[in-house]
């Protein structure tokens, strides 16, 4: 069996027992006669992780709401106990988890130690006026929404380029099917983007260039896809992007070159008096510019689904199908927009990446 038969294989795998285990559970307590739609709950429901993967609710006969989505395992860590648990024991909230002497509950996507009942207890805080949660977390290492999107998107770039890297091996210089189609993105990568920007050393590395590049734009595309199932928000999540942009900061300043770090120290042509001033500033450089990355990725993905999402609750807030004559038509054109800002994007974050790299190579200054 080949690598991606077997690698297919291991996705069905993973999936099945997921959609198998799919809950239908009623909330009683909730009637959809006396509930207005909530466009605010809606939309963060959607951009914001979890701990279950959300793929629809439905109405039945009497009024009730059912949910239905995939739970996802629990991993906590409290006082040397490590407890594991499928979400679906929380009961969409409703319910506590016992493990052992413990007891806990889940509460706006934050999982608290609590007693039986799941009593919260609530601290107010004089300066802000805000009401805080005082109750103690257990170290959250669960599975959630974003964690498991990540995990099938890098099953999906394996099915894709372990084949085609077989491909290469059996047929250099001469490529066919899936292979013929990559490859011209692999030479603009190479070409247009590590090349000129890193310089002669782009080489060692164009593996992380190429996988930062396809791993935010996988995960950018499926992140469109409202029933992947329920649509995940990867890289509109700031811990992803963060991370991204950490990677490309040690990776920056790791290979910075002698002339990289003289520059921030003592700048060539400098007077000595201003270096009090230039050194923090350019220290400070160092800081924004994988920020930049991380946060101009995080907004232009998060701006998007937000848009979509308030475009198709129009229809809902006016309550009426005739609003779907001006919002499908704007929302289809946001999609179509929405694809090309997820190949943009992407492109700049691995471009920014390789420019920053190529100036802490850089060994020469005029």
């Amino acid at each position: 069996m080949s690598w991606s038969y077997k690698i297919a294989f291991f996705l069905a795998l993973l999936l099945t027992p997921a959609f198998v285990m799919a809950e239908e559970e009623p909330i009683e307590d909730i009637h959809v006669d006396d509930e207005e739609f909530d466009v605010t709950e809606m939309v963060f429901d959607h951009i914001m992780d979890s701990h279950s993967w959300h793929i629809l609710d439905y109405t039945d006969n009497s009024g009730h709401k059912h949910p239905v989505s995939i739970p996802l395992p629990v991993i906590l860590y409290h006082n040397g106990d490590l407890d594991v648990f499928m979400s679906s024991a929380f009961d969409h909230g409703h319910a506590t988890v016992k493990k052992g002497d413990k007891y806990y509950f889940l509460h706006e996507g934050d999982i608290y130690l609590t007693d039986a009942d799941g009593n919260l207890h609530h601290k107010t805080n004089e300066e802000t006026g805000k009401t805080v949660i005082t109750n103690e977390k257990p170290l959250d290492l669960s599975i959630t929404k974003n964690a498991a999107a990540m995990i099938i998107s890098a099953l999906f770039l394996m099915l894709i380029f372990i084949p085609v890297a077989r491909a290469y091996k059996k047929r250099p210089g001469k490529p066919a099917g899936l292979q013929s189609f990559m490859e011209p993105l692999f030479l603009f990568i190479r070409d247009d983007i590590a090349k000129p920007n890193i310089g002669e050393k782009y080489e060692k590395y164009l593996p992380y260039i190429m996988t930062v590049f396809f791993f935010i734009l996988i995960n950018n595309l499926l992140g469109l896809v409202p029933f992947f199932p329920g649509g995940a928000n990867v890289t509109g999540n700031i811990a992803v992007t963060g991370t991204l942009a950490a990677f490309t900061l040690v990776i920056t300043n790791v290979s910075g070159s002698k002339q990289y770090w003289k520059h921030i120290f003592a700048t060539p042509g400098l007077p000595f008096w201003l270096y009090p001033i230039m050194i923090p500033v350019e220290l400070i450089g160092i800081i924004t510019k994988p920020f930049a990355l991380m946060v101009r990725l995080f907004a232009n993905i998060t701006a998007g689904h937000i848009i979509v999402l308030s475009l198709v609750s129009l229809i809902f807030i006016f309550k009426t199908a005739l609003m779907g004559f001006v919002s499908v038509p704007f929302v289809l054109f946001m999609d179509i927009l929405e694809i090309l800002v997820a190949v943009i994007q992407a492109y700049i974050f691995a471009l920014l990446s390789a420019l920053f790299i190529g100036l802490a190579l850089e060994n020469d200054h005029d």
